[in-house]
């Protein structure tokens, strides 16, 4: 068992479900009408050829170009294609990249559960790499010429590289991400910010203690209350006693609502001094993220916006649904995580725990609910219009079915965005699942039109912390890994073997995601 088995395994039903999608659907469909002609002009080196229907970068052209030039040799000996290059850039092998990029996503998910989790037997991470391999969104999306799996494979070897302290590797996979997604540039200030939260709270014991006695002589003026409580704060044990590995393999108990909020608040006030007293070095060791940054915003201010075309169809508004909706989607995709009677239970044990703020924060949050889907639920006239895609069925049989469901599916948002981030407060400090909620905030509130696809990324990154951490047997894993296979296969089934025609358009539609 290892990241070999995760390629061998993965590789299994890849090859396969190419070799059936490539014989059925041998045509571009859906947005690789954009994507294949684009991709085979660059074959033809036309590299200044561009649809200004495409909105996102050419990263995902050049890898394919990579890609062919890489089998061409191969293809030439077994002659299944002309001396011409161009010609060996046909559908099937540029979806084919996909599948390449599937495989290494499998092995990156495998190498980072083995670095957060390094207690995990080989066995149990080599099950939870498969299970993550399986989900709906990314599995479907591989046998397709699509920048989603792409846009995932350098954003896991992104983040990977940064958790190895690699950071200038990591800034070089960060700016491979962008290229192929701009929206790819929230995740590496992610990733960097992530970063630089690891290096702050979790500096070498001497380093600590120069700041302790810094800190202490700047704050004599103090009152009394405040001075013991941050010097009962400071007093805890350092996580830098622990390996660089295994201080991901901790589990954090906390015994009264004073300790949540204090640790917040403790976290916040060391990350922001130390980073004050360090930003030189600090600048310094993350300059290579400044840089992509830097660049990223010129590109903005020359380009005009952060979508390269049909800027009219991709405005950025205001949708803070679309976090309501990613919650749910993620929870119910992993619904023996979240709805398990141990997960309630810890739910509710929190509650009583914390009950005082707790029930603040459920407030809170059930009225940015309940504000955010009456005044901030958008219908994008591509949902509307569209019925190849699942979220056109689920807007209108489900959240439009009647004015007040979208009302009372607000708790169940809550609920689903509650149990997420308690799993992974269980695996990292509050700061970072503050990080992680606004950053996933700024990926999908700007985005009008519901596409799951957009909720990859932020999927990978909750389970990627939550399952090292979790309790939860191989069971779990199981059945998570078998709705997958079942939503897998009523998907493609669907893609496949139920076409149909528009009265108004020409060709055969597809069901798609």
């Amino acid at each position: 068992m290892g990241k070999l088995a995760v390629a061998a395994m993965t590789s299994l039903w890849v090859i396969p479900m190419s070799i059936i999608v490539n014989y059925i659907v041998p045509d571009p469909y859906m947005d690789e009408i954009f994507h294949v002609p684009q991709a085979q002009q660059y074959c033809n080196g036309n590299f200044r050829s561009w649809d200004p229907m495409i909105t996102t970068p050419p990263g995902l052209y050049y890898l394919s170009l990579a890609h062919v030039a890489s089998l061409f040799p191969g293809m030439l000996l077994m002659r299944n294609t002309s001396q011409s290059f161009p010609e060996a850039c046909s559908t099937s092998v540029l979806r084919s990249t996909n599948a390449v990029f599937a495989v290494l996503c499998g092995v990156l998910v495998y190498e980072i559960i083995r670095f957060l989790g390094p207690s995990l037997s080989d066995r149990k991470a080599t099950l939870i790499a498969l299970v993550m391999s399986l989900y709906p969104l990314h599995w479907f999306f591989t046998f397709l010429y699509y920048t989603d799996v792409a846009s995932l494979t350098a954003f896991l070897a992104m983040y990977l590289a940064c958790l190895r302290k690699r950071f200038i590797l990591s800034a070089l996979f960060g700016t491979l991400a962008i290229l192929i997604r701009q929206t790819n540039v929230v995740w590496m200030l992610f990733v960097a910010c992530s970063g630089v939260l690891d290096f702050t709270l979790d500096l070498p014991p001497r380093q600590k203690d120069k700041q302790k006695v810094n800190q202490d002589s700047l704050n004599q003026s103090i009152d009394g209350k405040e001075a013991t409580l941050r010097s009962n704060l400071r007093n805890r044990k350092p996580d830098s006693s622990l390996d660089a590995r295994h201080r991901f393999d901790r589990r954090k108990s906390v015994s009264s609502t004073e300790d949540d909020t204090s640790g917040l608040v403790y976290d916040v006030y060391t990350v922001i001094s130390t980073s004050w007293d360090m930003k030189w070095k600090i600048m310094v060791k993350f300059s290579p993220f400044i840089v992509v940054v830097v660049a990223f915003v010129i590109f903005i201010l020359w380009n005009g916006g952060i979508v390269l075309g049909a800027k009219e169809d991709h405005v950025v508004s205001p949708h803070f649904a679309q976090i309501m909706y990613f919650s749910l989607v993620s929870a119910l995709f992993t619904a023996p995580l979240h709805f398990s009677v141990d997960q309630l239970r810890n739910l509710l044990q929190e509650l009583r725990r914390n009950w005082p703020l707790s029930l603040l924060l459920a407030l809170v949050a059930l009225i940015a609910g309940f504000a955010s889907v009456h005044f901030f639920s958008l219908a994008h006239p591509y949902l509307l219009a569209d019925n190849r895609h699942y979220p056109f069925y689920l807007w209108r049989k489900i959240i439009n079915a009647h004015w007040l469901m979208k009302y009372m599916l607000v708790p169940v948002y809550v609920y689903s965005w509650f149990s997420i981030l308690t799993l992974l407060a269980k695996a990292r400090r509050k700061i970072w699942v503050l990080v992680y909620f606004l950053a996933t905030c700024a990926v999908l509130v700007p985005t009008p039109l519901i596409e799951f696809r957009y909720y990859t990324i932020p999927f990978y990154i909750f389970m990627l912390h939550s399952c090292v951490r979790s309790s939860g047997c191989t069971t779990t894993w199981l059945l998570t890994g078998t709705i997958f296979v079942c939503i897998n296969v009523f998907t493609m089934a669907m893609f496949l073997f139920r076409p149909f025609q528009w009265s108004h358009e020409d060709g055969v539609q597809r069901f798609i995601w």
